[in-house]
């Protein structure tokens, strides 16, 4: 196999250079390694043997390290039995009744392989079951499906025809009066209500000031009714649309049961993915039973919904990793590790800021467990040149951190290297700020994903 000049050779063969657009080389600093071989708990080698330790954690799919082992003895046993069979496996079964019981809201469940398949097959479970065309989406959280009827709502809608994205609606998140707006404008038309419960936005951001930790959830707060998941779920009920929280990022990570028992709230329907397997290529749509048999073949004489009919939907290597993966959170209280590291990451971030005299113009965004940092320029504007130069920095300093996503491995001894890493990265940062970033910056800053032109 021919060795070297990964990014030429990538790019040959793979439109993008990636298969997801967030792996692409607009999306890190020159410095950063061209490919990847392998991962092993919080560390990543590239093809040159350099080690890394990393927050990017497969676009936030591992939760528990890379090659964990008892997820990979698991899955080593499992494909033994032949990985993908004629009919419904006994390992489907197990999974299926495994989130079943998990998730409060989930009566049934549909599986299968990206979280962009099973967020159509949310939106296409309201149209079925309410006989309306509009689902509303807010325009904060960037991603929800590579499918048209989505993608084609932002800048990168290039050969999507308009019919296939005009019955999507945009509204603010926070704002509970632009999704009124929309609900009298399209009377009895709209048919879901889709968002994610928390980005680093979150639903109680609006006058609430108590903290959010894993030991004080957002249910038990006595403001929690009026958050806003609430008052979107009390909008929906009222106009007879269907509340669906799309957990792909937020599951796994606020709680064992997803944000939607952190934040208090039962959806109609719910998504979710990327955590649930450990980085193996598993995601679910879930939901009462009444709305989910909308894909029933059981209620002879019913019409017909053809909702997720996917091969690899029920293949059992990966759905094995699932169930192993639930046994590993229970017994480790993973979600609680989550909370705890990012606490003292924020606050070890924010004391090196403070000391530096840049609090104002590097920080952490968000909860603990969800968080992004947020990079400004001398002028106090938001600056993509800035946070290039930050994990431009971090690089150097061998933490891959192209946003903040740690795990289970991520430990005492991450800390400090991230800690030590971000002082120097940082010492560079208020240098810049001083100097301008163009003297310290090497190659192009990174970029949007959702853009109009490359």
């Amino acid at each position: 196999m021919e060795k070297g000049n990964y990014k030429e050779r990538l790019h040959r063969v793979i439109p993008g250079g990636a298969h997801t657009y967030s792996r692409g080389d607009d999306q890190f600093p020159q410095n950063a390694p061209e490919i990847l071989k392998n991962g092993l708990g919080a560390y990543v080698w590239d093809a040159y043997d350099n080690k890394f330790l990393d927050y990017g954690m497969a676009l936030r799919a591992v939760t528990l390290g890379y090659s964990y082992p008892s997820i990979n003895q698991a899955v080593i046993e499992e494909i033994q039995k032949g990985n993908n069979l004629t009919r419904a496996s006994l390992t489907e079964l197990e999974a299926a009744e495994l989130i079943v019981d998990l998730i409060p809201g989930a009566e049934m469940v549909k599986f299968a392989k990206n979280g962009s398949n099973v967020t159509t097959g949310a939106a296409k479970i309201a149209r079925s079951y309410t006989g309306r065309k509009y689902i509303c989406v807010p325009r904060q959280q960037p991603f929800f499906s590579f499918d048209d009827w989505f993608i084609g709502t932002t800048q990168v809608n290039k050969g999507i025809p308009d019919a296939h994205y005009n019955t999507t609606l945009v509204f603010d998140y926070g704002d509970i009066e632009s999704l009124e707006k929309l609900f009298l404008q399209y009377p009895d038309q709209i048919a879901g209500v889709l968002m994610e419960p928390a980005t680093t936005l979150l639903p109680c951001d609006n006058g609430c000031k108590e903290e959010l930790t894993y030991d004080k959830p957002c249910n038990a707060c006595p403001n929690n009714k009026v958050n806003f998941l609430h008052q979107v779920q009390k909008l929906c009920n009222i106009n007879g649309a269907l509340f669906i929280l799309d957990e792909m990022i937020t599951g796994f990570r606020f709680h064992l049961q997803g944000a939607q028992t952190y934040f208090g709230v039962t959806p109609d329907i719910s998504t979710f993915g990327k955590g649930m397997a450990n980085g193996y290529a598993v995601a679910a749509l879930v939901g009462k039973k009444e709305i989910m048999e909308v894909g029933s073949i059981r209620k002879i004489g019913a019409e017909r919904t053809f909702l997720l009919s996917t091969t690899h939907g029920g293949e059992m290597a990966g759905l094995r990793a699932f169930i192993e993966t639930v046994k590993v959170y229970k017994e480790k209280n993973v979600c609680a590790h989550l909370w705890k590291y990012g606490e003292q990451l924020k606050n070890g971030i924010n004391n090196i800021t403070k000391e530096l005299g840049i609090s104002e113009r590097f920080y952490f965004d968000g909860s603990s467990v969800l968080m992004n940092y947020v990079t400004k320029d001398a002028k106090g504007e938001i600056s993509t040149a800035f946070r290039t130069l930050f994990s431009q920095e971090m690089i150097k300093n061998k933490v891959l951190m192209p946003w903040v996503s740690p795990s289970l491995m991520h430990g005492e001894l991450e800390l400090d290297q991230t800690l030590t890493a971000a002082k120097n990265a940082l010492t560079v940062y208020a240098d810049a700020l001083n100097s301008g970033v163009d003297k310290f910056l090497i190659g192009d800053a990174v970029k949007p994903v959702f853009r109009k032109f490359n």
